[in-house]
Order: structure tokens, then C-alpha cells, then sequence
């Protein structure tokens, strides 16, 4: 994510000794950060400033800093005068790698995209679908790249799930092409699709791969990707179809399994009720932010995405406690939409405090807590690993009474038909609501029966 930072800093006359409050900020950001530096006089501000902002958005985007000392913050900046913005049009791609990519698609009787963060981050949307649809090609997300596509198209083989033999797993083992979009391997690691290292790699990006064991392209083509797919779908304009027979098979099977539990009224309330439930109940141009935790499997598999930018999941750093700020931050951006955070009882009262913030602010939208009052994915991976568990359970406040004593509203639900009454009350409230919803983590010990099968279409 593009972000500026500007921190406060010891006056300069401290910077050669150990001091009280003082560390070297700037080098204890340098793993953080694109860029960051210290301003030691205000002639450079115009320059540091620019500087900090474009390096953030450039592709790939990220963090930039400025320290700014304090006895440097009390001078005057005379004659600083800011730098202008100036639009810069990312490159278009090489055309030899342009020839050599309609070559390989050409070829490619089954070929799949796998659509990273790049395909949502950067408008490629409308490029993305209209090649798509033309081309026959289908699409995998990653769970940082939902909705570049809608999953209403039937080409949608919808989102990366649990890193074992999930359903999108039978798609790339079909695949005798990979066209990767917009994607970094930090965001779904290539050995979980290819194992083998075998697959043939088309990767489509503003920046030349990572090497990896597991990602090893036999082409790159670096540039704008809307303008690469631009170039991509008038040179493929009068080549036939694919036909991705096996690839709608797969969407359906896909399809069955999502639904196999949505109307379960058992209580506690199953994960895949509850995530049925919250898409039935919002627009799909709605936003949900979901935190980091089991809650974020079920939400990447089962939650239909059918626009950009509207399910938010962190799969870079995954760090617990993102959903609330995310929900207010989508919030400002965003005040026309409903908003819904999707989290973990953990990862909420890592960052509950902000409850405070956000109704200062004026804001309104729905926290969804799964209350399982454990660490859940922590013990689903311990399981599994190790057949017992330590360290995951805690005990959890009366989330209603939280709610109500920050001056928000608070639901706990009794059984599986109110979540649903409770939730849909809730986004025409102009407030904070906390629905407090027990969930059945069973489902996911369940998952892993039902993946260690044979579930490949034939």
C-alpha cells in the first residue's frame, strides 16, 4: 500500500550520544521501507517530500518515511517551494515479448490465469474481464487480487484457499499454461501450484519476477499490464476460442461445495452460513475487510467478489488486527457503501481500542466477530501438525457491553436464523455494530477430511 510517513525525532545535537527517547528511526526503517530518510535542513523538504510520495506509488507500492528533527522543525523553509505532480505513464512492454506471449497462448490448449493484488491495485479490471471473455481463458485469484474479475462470470474459478489440496489446486494441475497478472509471489507462494516445477509460465507484470525455486517464467513481458492486455486482445482478435470444457466442470464443483452448508441452521453457527449470510445481505459494490485468521480461509473461498476492491484481505505481511482500521479507513474513503469487517475475537481485541476512533469520526459499519474464544487457525495448524494444542484459548469480554460502552450497539446471536435479521438491522443503522456470533471451527478440521479426498472433476 502507498503510505507517507512522518515521524518526530530528537534534535539534532542528540544524534551522537545515546539520549532518552532517542533510536536511530531511520535505519530501524530500512527493512520497512522503500525510502526513507532524516531532513537536516529545510532546503531539502520540496525534494524529500516529492521524493517520499512518488517513491510510494510507484509499482510495486509501498512505504516511505521522513524524520523530521526537532530543532529542524522549529527553522523556517525559505524560498521552499513544493514540487509540482507530475502523471507518469508506466512503460508499455517490449514487442518481441509481445510476439513471443501470443505465441505461447496460441499454443496453450488449456491455458489459466492466476490474477494477483496488481490486477485491483492499478485499474486493470476492464482489460482483464474483456480478455478474458474473448479469449476463454479462466481465472484463479489470489486472495489479494478477489474481484479482479466478478466471480459471476463463469469463467471465475474463484479465490486461493487453504495451502493444500484445494479445489483451485485441479485447475492448475490441468494448466498447461500459467499466465500470471499482476503477481507477487508474496502473496500465494508458487510451490502450493507448482509443486513440480514444471509449469509452463507466461508472467505478465510492471516488474521482471522474484526468483523463486518454485516461479522460474519461461517469459517475462514487463509493462503496463492493461496496456500489455490491450495489445494482447487486438492481436488475438481473430484466433479462435478456447474451450475450458474442464475449467466449468471444476467452477461447478466448486459451486457445489459452496453451497453444501450455507443453510445449515446448527448452532454454533457454521463459517459458511455465516460468509453466505453477510453476501446476501450486502451490494456488490459493498466492502467487506476481513482480519487474519481462520475466518480469512472461509471468507477468501466462499465469499463472492464482483468488484474490485470490495473484499480486503491481507495476505502480504497477514498481521492480526487489520480489519478495524481497514473498515475505517475503507469507511472515509468510501462513505456512500455498507461496510463490513469479518474478523477473529483475537485479532478484534488486538486493535478494539479503535472503536473509540472510528465513532469520533462519524463512521458506520458492521464488525462480525467469529467467537470461538481460541487463537482458531493456531489450533487447526497445531492439530495438524502435532495432534495437540497449547496456548490458544482466552477468555473474551461481553462484546455487547464493550460495544455499548464505547457508545456503539452490541448483538449476541442465540441461533443461526437471527444472525441474518440482526446483520441486515445493523447496515441501515447509522453507528458502530458489534454482532457477537459463535462459530463451529469444527468445519474446518471437516474442510481438511474432505480436501485429503479426490475431489477433482474427472
Amino acid at each position: 500500500m502507498p503510505v507517507v510517513a512522518i515521524t518526530g525525532q530528537g534534535g539534532l545535537h542528540r544524534f551522537h550520544k545515546q539520549n532518552f527517547q532517542f533510536i536511530d528511526v531511520v535505519n530501524a526503517f530500512k527493512p520497512l521501507t522503500k525510502w526513507n530518510a532524516s531532513i537536516t535542513t529545510p532546503s531539502i523538504i520540496p525534494e524529500a517530500v516529492r521524493k517520499a510520495f512518488k517513491t510510494a506509488e510507484m509499482e510495486r507500492p509501498g512505504v516511505t518515511h521522513l524524520e523530521l528533527p526537532e530543532d529542524v522543525a522549529k527553522l523556517e523553509a525559505n524560498n521552499a517551494v513544493p514540487f509540482p505532480r507530475i502523471k507518469v505513464r508506466r512503460p508499455s512492454a517490449d514487442s518481441k515479448a509481445i510476439d513471443n506471449a501470443i505465441e505461447m497462448i496460441k499454443e496453450a490448449k488449456n491455458p489459466l490465469i492466476l490474477a494477483g493484488n496488481g490486477c485491483v491495485r492499478t485499474r486493470v479490471s476492464k482489460q482483464l474481464n474483456a480478455f478474458v471473455e474473448e479469449r476463454g481463458i479462466p481465472i484463479v485469484h489470489t486472495q489479494m487480487g478477489k474481484g479482479a474479475i466478478s466471480d459471476k462470470s463463469e469463467y471465475s474459478l474463484f479465490t486461493t484457499g487453504i495451502h493444500a489440496k484445494d479445489y483451485y489446486v485441479c485447475g492448475f494441475d490441468k494448466a498447461d499454461l500459467v499466465i500470471t497478472l499482476g503477481y507477487n509471489i508474496v502473496e500465494f507462494s508458487p510451490i502450493h501450484w507448482n509443486k513440480n516445477k514444471e509449469k509452463k509460465i507466461l508472467h505478465i507484470d510492471f516488474l521482471p519476477s522474484e526468483v523463486d525455486e518454485y516461479y522460474n517464467p519461461n517469459l517475462e513481458v514487463v509493462g503496463d499490464v492493461s496496456n500489455t492486455l490491450w495489445v494482447l486482445r487486438e492481436r488475438l482478435k481473430d484466433e479462435p476460442k478456447k474451450n475450458p470444457e474442464y475449467f466449468f466442470r471444476l467452477r461447478k464443483t466448486i459451486l457445489d461445495d459452496h453451497h453444501e452448508k450455507e443453510n445449515d441452521n446448527g448452532f454454533p453457527l457454521k463459517p459458511q452460513r455465516i460468509i453466505h449470510d453477510i453476501r446476501k445481505a450486502l451490494n456488490d459494490d459493498d466492502i467487506v475487510v476481513s482480519d487474519v485468521g481462520m475466518h480469512k480461509i472461509w471468507t477468501a473461498r466462499m465469499y463472492k467478489t464482483y468488484e474490485p476492491n470490495t473484499c480486503l484481505i491481507d495476505n502480504g505481511l497477514c498481521s492480526m488486527g487489520i480489519s478495524l482500521p481497514g473498515a475505517i479507513a475503507a469507511k472515509l474513503v468510501h462513505p456512500d457503501k455498507n461496510v463490513v469487517v469479518v474478523c477473529g475475537d483475537g485479532g478484534f481485541m488486538m486493535n478494539s481500542q479503535e472503536l473509540e476512533t472510528a465513532l469520533r469520526l462519524g463512521l458506520s459499519f458492521v464488525i462480525v466477530i467469529f467467537n470461538d474464544s481460541k487463537y482458531g487457525m493456531v489450533e487447526w495448524k497445531q492439530q495438524i501438525h502435532h495432534e495437540k494444542t497449547y496456548g490458544i484459548e482466552f477468555t473474551n469480554p461481553d462484546f455487547v457491553k464493550y460495544a455499548e460502552s464505547f457508545g456503539a450497539k452490541g448483538y449476541r446471536i442465540k441461533n443461526a436464523k437471527e444472525f441474518s435479521e440482526i446483520l441486515k438491522k445493523s447496515l441501515n443503522e447509522k453507528i458502530i455494530s458489534i454482532i457477537d456470533v459463535p462459530v463451529d471451527y469444527n468445519e474446518n478440521f471437516e474442510l481438511m477430511k474432505k480436501l485429503g479426498q479426490e475431489i477433482c472433476p474427472v
